[in-house]
């Protein structure tokens, strides 16, 4: 493990090119401050500088903390969040939903608070498997945005069949990440905002509906907590029943609840990151814990369980049925226009949602070549430091989106989820393991934690229950297809075919590089890295706020 003396700044070395990174000092330093003035509300970096030479290079820390948030938000709310959550509340019902939302914001709190680097800890196998787990976990979810771009554009008409609109979708995909790439940055920054900002109005809008201000005047509230009821029987009756669909929508929580990924991501382009990046994974945290919390509340208060336009879209995948519950409740409130809109606004984030997931898994893929982890061809880039192989390799697993074309919709798009969810918990349990192993070095070289520049609460407990939770939920996510009569082969592949392949990386890396597991007084604890940030920090003097504006929108963030 190559630590930097902090304990929540990245968690694999794959995720992003950026992020480990040598730091440079062009942030805001003493020499500089007559010098450099950076425009600090524009858009994030330019990622289209991006090559092979550059890999270590220095990088420009412009990013302040309202950049990061933006990206961490926004990188984590998406088409889950206004679309698959339905599938949820049909499940278990509205209390159900609730939750289980709460209670898994309790284990991506746990993961969020161990957030560290990890490299020669656990020998280059492990940071290979754990690299292409996260590959195919962002690689995934581009299949799964696809279609659930389908299933969104059906609310309006099917006259263009699934397979047009999927093959669309992949060109635009393939147009944007391999020849407009220089536009990403910019427009991921807006998107996010824009995704921050139709999350806020949907809430909004839930708690004027409930209260009477809808065109039918009803003051509904929690009406359909007692009718049809706050929790609903899945595959057998009684509280077993009430059970399975309350774990039912536990599993849709760990698939819709991402930790703070894309916080990490950013961690080698933010400006004093020994400071900014332990609040952002703090603000990050409770932001989107209100989101998800708040959005399962408001669906399950708008929508009632057994609503039949919302089981068209998810059962039975009728076209003109609205896969957003979102758009289900303006419809039956009779609210015209508005449903449009919002539609369209959410098909907006799936594309947008999709691109991103293009564009991370590229990058993963490519980091993982420059280590010498994959083939060396993928490191090959454009004139404009585009990995071309990698955005190539990202875009053919998008083609398992094709696989709609013979089947129902609803249905293609759980089997992506059960994927997605896999290979999620995967890279959490791998990231609690971690600390706990890190946790024992430090106590075997005398390291005191709390000398450090920042501390975790609650360890190692919370490492455990991270990894206790995350673990039991990976094996639990394809539960279905055991019960009687319900065997699936679909869905069990999906489900499981990450815990299988696992394994055969870590050991089949091991056996071919013969590496060496490392013992806890083994570990080294301070390196090169740890000099530079350190160096960096000495030298880092805070930037004024251009505006008053900016002071207080630093200070929201901060």
């Amino acid at each position: 493990m190559s630590s930097s003396g902090i304990e929540s700044p990245h968690p694999f070395n794959h995720e992003s090119i950026a992020s480990y990174r040598q730091p440079a000092n062009d942030g805001y330093l003493k020499e500089k401050h007559e010098e450099e003035v950076l425009d600090t509300f524009s858009p994030p970096y330019h990622y289209e500088n991006i090559s092979i030479n550059q890999t270590h290079d220095s990088t420009h820390r412009q990013l302040r903390p309202i950049h990061i948030q933006l990206i961490g938000i926004g990188g984590t709310i998406g088409t889950a969040l206004y679309v698959q959550i339905g599938h949820g509340l049909i499940n278990g019902g509205p209390g159900s939903l609730f939750l289980a939302f709460t209670i898994w914001c309790t284990f991506i709190l746990a993961v969020t608070n161990k957030w560290l680097l990890i490299y020669q800890f656990h020998l280059h196998s492990y940071a290979s498997l754990a690299g292409y787990n996260f590959f195919i976990f962002e690689a995934a979810l581009v299949p799964f945005e696809i279609v659930a771009c389908n299933i969104i554009i059906h609310y309006w008409s099917d006259a263009v069949p699934a397979g047009g609109i999927i093959a669309i979708v992949i060109v635009l995909y393939g147009f944007i990440n391999l020849f407009a790439v220089r536009w990403y940055g910019e427009s991921e920054f807006y998107l996010a905002m824009g995704k921050v900002l139709l999350i806020v109005g949907l809430i909004i809008f839930t708690f004027i509906t409930m209260l009477g201000g809808n065109p039918l005047h009803d003051r509904f509230g929690f009406r359909f907590w007692s009718n049809p009821g706050a929790f609903t029987e899945l595959f057998k009756t009684g509280s077993l029943g009430r059970f399975l669909g309350f774990l039912q929508c536990l599993i849709q929580a760990s698939f819709t609840i991402a930790g703070p990924d894309y916080v990490s991501m950013a961690a080698g382009e933010a400006q004093n990151p020994r400071v900014v990046m332990p609040r952002a994974f703090n603000g990050v945290f409770y932001r989107l814990t209100a989101f998800f919390v708040l959005g399962s509340l408001a669906v399950g208060i708008l929508v009632p369980y057994n609503d039949q336009e919302l089981k068209d879209a998810f059962t039975n995948g009728l076209p003109g049925a609205a896969a957003s519950l979102y758009v289900v409740a303006m419809n039956r409130l009779q609210i015209r226009i508005l449903p449009d809109i919002v539609n369209a606004m959410v098909l907006g984030a799936a594309f947008s949602a999709g691109n991103s997931y293009v564009y991370c898994a590229s990058r993963s893929l490519f980091g993982l070549a420059l280590e010498g982890k994959a083939p060396k061809f993928l490191t090959k880039c454009t004139k404009e430091g585009v990995p071309i192989y990698c955005v190539c390799a990202t875009l053919a697993v998008a083609l398992l989106s094709f696989l709609q074309v013979s089947n129902n919709a609803a249905v293609v798009l759980q089997w992506f989820v059960n994927l997605v969810t896999a290979s999620q918990l995967i890279n959490f349990s791998v990231m609690a393991y971690t600390f706990i192993c890190w946790k024992k070095a430090c106590d075997a070289q005398g390291l005191d934690r709390n000398t450090l520049p920042h501390t975790s609460f609650w360890q190692p407990f919370s490492a455990y229950y991270a990894l206790t939770g995350c673990f039991i939920m990976t094996f639990v996510g394809g539960y279905t297809v055991f019960l009687p009569g319900a065997w699936d082969v679909p869905t069990f592949l999906f489900s499981y075919a990450m815990v299988g392949v696992f394994p055969i990386i870590f050991v089949g890396w091991k056996i071919v590089k013969k590496t060496k597991w490392l013992k806890p007084h083994e570990v080294i604890l301070r390196t090169q890295e740890v000099e530079e940030i350190e160096e960096y920090t000495r030298n880092y003097v805070e930037r004024p706020p251009k505006t008053r504006w900016h002071a207080y929108v630093d200070k929201i963030f901060s």
